[in-house]
């Protein structure tokens, strides 16, 4: 299983790449693959404002629907628009091309609650 150690995590397994005070979003791939085939991924719009361990999206897979939730709040200024023609680069690239969203952080200390590669791998090897 793929959990990279540069990058922070959520136990409702979304994944945090921050570049400055700009955090891009992804779900992690033990996520995607608990899923399954992703048919339909719903995010914001840009401009819109998401709250940490708010909902701020969902996405669809052939098994079952999915809250997204944000992992920091913030404003969103980027959304990965390529998902909505090919939502199953999520399934093929978790980590890269399958990212959702991009997030300008308004409280950088909200890090502090969000996990490591180890904290997160102890969530999901229960």
């Amino acid at each position: 299983m793929n959990i990279p150690t540069e990058l922070k995590y959520t136990k409702e397994h979304e994944w945090i790449k921050l570049d400055g005070s700009t955090a891009t979003v992804g779900i992690t791939d033990w996520a995607q693959g608990e899923l399954g085939d992703i048919v339909f991924v719903e995010l914001p719009e840009v401009g819109d404002k998401v709250e940490r361990t708010k909902p701020f999206g969902t996405i669809e897979a052939v098994k079952a629907v999915s809250d997204l939730f944000a992992p920091l709040s913030g404003e969103v200024v980027e959304i990965n628009a390529a998902l909505e023609d090919d939502p199953m680069v999520i399934n093929r690239d978790a980590y890269g091309d399958g990212w959702m969203v991009r997030i300008e952080c308004s409280d950088l200390s909200e890090l502090d609650q969000l996990l490591d590669s180890a904290g997160y791998e102890s969530i999901i090897n229960g």
